[in-house]
């Protein structure tokens, strides 16, 4: 099963799905828990679906193939998709440095300089697409220096902190 934030027009929902089979076209899915049944056509490319049937229900859509947006009979709809399992890549320093993995706002800082650390502990919190991302601890020793604070926004690949 696949698990997935999809926030559609500011209401997130979280979605298990298992891997689509484009043999059958029916799957059932778990929204916010309950199972839903799906048919979706088989076009064998998720960009090209055009309407699907949810619970007996069809719903003409058309999808965006970067998943910002959707259309349905009601209008267009803002949608943010985000993999509950993935885990947030950390460029490779080589070293101690702590660099952000995406753009975004640093919401909380869990440690101070001179503190010891172990491995895989939070260190900060970083807000981007409205999901807060730990970042952790790359090695276990001291943290020798916060380079953010609250509040402060980063860019993809800026040194946050650094452990020794």
């Amino acid at each position: 099963m696949s698990k997935l934030s999809i926030t559609i027009d500011g209401h997130t929902f979280v979605v298990e799905s298992p891997p689509l089979h484009r043999t059958t076209g029916a799957i059932t899915v778990r929204v916010d828990g309950q199972s839903v049944q799906v048919l979706t056509p088989e076009t064998g490319s998720p960009e090209l679906l055009d309407w699907l049937i949810v619970e007996r229900r069809p719903y003409e859509v058309a999808v965006d193939p970067n998943l910002r947006w959707m259309r349905s009979r009601f209008g267009l709809h803002q949608v943010e998709v985000r993999d509950l399992e993935a885990t947030v890549a950390r460029p490779a320093s080589g070293d101690g440095r702590i660099k952000a993995p995406i753009p975004g706002l640093i919401t909380r800082v869990l440690v101070s300089p001179g503190e010891a650390v172990e491995l895989g502990q939070p260190l900060l919190v970083l807000e981007a697409m409205k999901m807060e991302n730990e970042i952790r601890a790359p090695r276990a020793g001291r943290v020798t220096q916060i380079h953010v604070a609250p509040g402060q926004s980063v860019a993809l690949g800026v040194v946050m902190a650094e452990v020794e």
